[in-house]
């Protein structure tokens, strides 16, 4: 395994240090700052604020952007002749607005001697602080601190603490804070020319001394945005000065002005609060900023109750590695602070005060602007993650998709199938947010966009909501939301199958894999193509849950929901057949294809390409721009196939498998695994995420190469410039969990936790903790080896198990077992404190 201390370290220098909980930058480095500026964003699940400086404006280098969760606006364009509609998440006022100066100017970083810049992302409290020392064109030398925090103990605050210290001069510091109105959403490049004016300021107002007011509105789903913020200014050994109002079109301050001596210091604290219309317990969005902003102290109280906040969270999700040996000390650390990283900005985008939100999980987090910020299949990622340590989160996320379930109903009419169709991009409604154009940057050309055919979103939709009821045993949400989202997508895939009499075998045509390349048969006038492996085989294991979900259902539950469905025996009965004569593309090698016809594709010249190209993720731009298609080539994007090995384990897809009539051999999974990773160009972040899982158990060497990547793939931006437009936050909690499932290999099912670990011993040893059926449970993994403690307190044992060995673990104790599923030594559960 590489170094991952090497790809982690932000290009131009000023990587991280040895500290496992701070991210650290610490050069001037325009080209980088837009990945800085998301790596360093903050924020408490209901609100995010880019880690921009707080003196800069939008433009070619900075980025500024703060997004609240769920706030979303519909824009039009004329692109290519045609109109076309986008909803965007936006970018709202700018509180961070704070500039300084002596003398009659204001600083420009761009125009003094920079002796110092450093930026350091505090993990474990949640906070920003930057060190800033220049010397202007007059000889004045001017330090600066910040800190910077967005509150995750009260949501609706944030706060900016500045300290600027006069080291060798004397005159007249200018401090001018405000709220800046006049934003756009001009984060994404490609994007340029198309409509980003989200915003209407409706009005600006100074409510108390020393507090601002903003008002704004978006311009077609009318929520109203309002910020207010207290600045406070104090010098050493003088009165607070008096602050002067500046309205300055969309953009409202205050200025002061403050008289320093040599070897002074002036701070500044800028508390802000930010309301919405959508948020639940208020009046009014402007009246409640203000009381808010008001009632806070100071920044060090909020400070103070933030830091707890932070605390309480990182126990929940709480992951050590130790290095035993002491010989890979920087590669441990190095990974332990990325993958701490990873948990941090899950939290950032999605934490315990989304419970009372109706917001999805954006693909890009609320980092920025990419994917404008939609919802796609991202969450099937992420929710694992969540499951296990905030279960309530989980169960609020899965309400974003059952609140949405009508929504899904009226696309499968309108498209001409019964049950819910769930969007390939969704927002605020659920409709289908897909663009119908996109832009290669690299040819210039606008082309249509098929993606909206990745029906498998809605597979990935009931997954997720069974595995959540497997994990926590939930069945008031199964039955008052899940099961009947469940039974309708089941319903929806039922009705695009079609029964083809030559094969005696059911099918699905027109769709399109996760791969995202293969969007047509080549020379076809329709896009689509027929049997995904991917999309079919999951489509007979969600018929076979619905089933379940049924007989899982209290008696009255169960009665209510198939009358209001009006579930007919008959079509239980059919999907009961289609369970059993799907069509799976197999090869005569034992090799399942990625659609029919898949191989009948020639083969692409993959050393060529790289060789011209270098970097060759974005294929399907590449070939566009030559005048070919990708879709003529057995190319892939990401994992397809190799889902199912992801989803499933080998046993479940050989019985699935079997159950069609089709053999699954072990020799055809390294086969297939083998076949696919030679022709996927891996231009998704999921994509080494995906192989790092079904090579973990084949090739351990490869495994944690692509594993290596995929915890890297925001911090060391693999993809070229693309971590600046907002994170991946799919690749970034699937990292953490491969950590527990895959390499751990913990498993919720037949109401016990289950472990099949393979860590590497020369990674050390791997800790971390999850929450299962309410009992907190401390997992300990060395190569084969697990360990499972249950935390102390009242409550009823909890079953574990690895292999053929399963116990009941009572509160406070300890099992250790080898993955061949015999325990080390004794019997296996040990009397021991739990926590520690």
């Amino acid at each position: 395994m590489s170094d991952p201390a090497d790809l982690s370290r932000p290009p131009g220098g000023g990587g991280p240090t040895a500290d496992t909980w701070t991210l650290e930058f610490d050069i001037l480095d325009p080209a980088g700052e837009g990945r800085r500026e998301a790596l360093c964003t903050l924020g408490n699940g209901r609100f995010a604020t880019r880690g921009a400086a707080p003196e800069s404006r939008a433009d070619d280098v900075h980025r500024p952007g703060t997004y609240a969760a769920g706030v979303y606006n519909r824009l039009r364009d004329e692109i290519a002749g045609r109109v076309v509609e986008n909803e965007s998440m936006v970018n709202l006022p700018n509180w961070l607005d704070l500039r300084f100066g002596v003398g009659d100017g204001w600083t420009d970083l761009s125009a003094v001697r920079v002796l110092e810049h450093r930026w350091a992302l505090d993990l474990r409290r949640g906070v920003l602080n930057r060190k800033l020392r220049f010397v202007d064109a007059a000889g004045r030398t001017t330090a600066v601190r910040q800190r910077r925090l967005v509150c995750m103990a009260q949501p609706q605050l944030a706060g900016l603490h500045t300290v600027v210290t006069a080291e060798d001069w004397s005159g007249t510091l200018r401090v001018a804070s405000g709220i800046d109105g006049a934003v756009t959403n001009s984060g994404v490049a490609r994007y340029a020319g198309l409509a980003g004016d989200h915003l209407d300021v409706v009005t600006t107002a100074e409510p108390a001394p020393r507090t601002l007011l903003l008002m704004a509105r978006t311009n077609q789903s009318e929520v109203r945005i309002a910020e207010a913020a207290r600045t406070r200014v104090r010098a050493t050994g003088a009165p607070d000065p008096e602050p002067r109002l500046v309205r300055d079109g969309e953009r409202i301050s205050h200025e002061f002005e403050v008289a320093v001596r040599a070897g002074e210091a002036v701070s500044v604290e800028k508390v802000v609060a930010l309301q919405t219309s959508r948020d639940p317990a208020i009046s009014e969005p402007a009246l409640a900023a203000t009381e808010q902003v008001a009632a806070v102290p100071g920044f060090d109280d909020l400070l103070t109750r933030h830091e707890l906040a932070w605390h309480q969270l990182w126990r929940r999700f709480r992951v050590q590695l130790d290095d035993l040996s002491g010989a890979a000390r920087r590669t441990t650390d190095e990974l332990l602070r990325t993958v701490r990283l990873s948990v941090f900005h899950v939290l950032q985008t999605v934490s315990p005060h989304n419970v009372d939100l109706d917001a999805g999980i954006p693909a890009r987090g609320l980092h920025g602007e990419a994917y404008r910020g939609h919802v796609f299949w991202d969450e099937l990622f992420v929710l694992p993650l969540l499951t296990l340590r905030l279960p309530g989160l989980a169960r609020a996320l899965l309400r974003y998709r059952t609140r949405r379930l009508d929504a899904a109903r009226r696309a499968a009419r309108e498209a001409g199938y019964p049950g819910a169709m769930y969007p390939w991009q969704s927002g605020s409604d659920g409709r289908e947010e897909t663009q119908r154009v996109h832009l290669n940057p690299r040819s210039g050309r606008w082309l249509p966009d098929t993606s909206h055919l990745q029906r498998h979103v809605g597979l990935a939709v009931a997954y997720d909501i069974w595995q959540y009821h497997q994990a926590t045993g939930d069945v008031e949400f199964l039955a008052d939301h899940g099961a009947e989202t469940l039974l309708e997508i089941a319903r929806f895939f039922a009705g695009v199958t079609t029964y083809d009499p030559s094969r005696d075998r059911f099918r699905i045509r027109g769709v399109m894999g996760p791969d995202e390349y293969s969007t047509r048969y080549p020379g076809a006038a329709e896009p689509g193509i027929d049997d995904n492996a991917y999309t079919n085989v999951m489509t007979v294991w969600l018929l076979l849950r619905a089933q379940e979900v049924l007989d899982v259902l209290p008696p009255t539950r169960r009665a209510e929901l198939v009358e209001r469905l009006g579930l007919r025996p008959e079509e239980l009965l059919h999907w009961r057949d289609i369970s059993r004569r799907m069509y799976v593309p197999i090869a005569p090698d034992g090799i399942i294809s990625q659609f029919e016809g898949y191989r009948d594709l020639p083969e692409l010249d993959w050393d060529g390409y790289r060789r011209r190209y270098g970097d060759i993720q974005r294929l399907d731009r590449i070939l566009e721009a030559e005048g070919r298609s990708v879709d003529d080539y057995q190319a892939s994007k990401q994992a397809d196939v190799l889902m199912l090995f992801y989803l499933l384990s080998a046993d479940e897809l050989r019985e699935l498998l079997g159950r069609l009539g089709y053999a699954l051999p072990p020799e055809a999974i390294p086969r297939t695994i083998e076949y696919y990773l030679a022709r996927t160009a891996h231009g998704s972040t999921l994509s080494a995420l995906v192989h790092a899982w079904v090579l973990a158990r084949a090739n351990r060497a490869q495994a944690l190469e692509h594993f290596e990547r995929a915890v890297v793939s925001d911090v060391a931006d693999i993809q070229g410039g693309t971590t600046a437009e907002g994170v991946h936050l799919g690749a970034m909690a699937g990292s953490v969990d491969l950590l527990q499932r895959c390499f751990a290999g913990l498993e919720t099912r037949r109401d016990a936790l289950w472990f099949n670990p393979h860590w590497p011993i020369a990674l050390g040893r791997l800790e971390f903790t999850v929450e299962y059926r309410g009992r907190p449970i401390t997992v300990g993994v060395i190569g084969r080896e697990v360990t499972v403690s249950a935390g102390s307190g009242a409550g009823a044992p909890v079953r574990v198990g690895c292999g053929e060995q399963v116990c009941e673990l009572r509160p406070g104790e300890t099992a250790r077992f080898m993955a061949v599923g015999v325990p080390l030594a004794g019997p296996p559960v040990e009397t021991e404190p739990a926590a520690r």
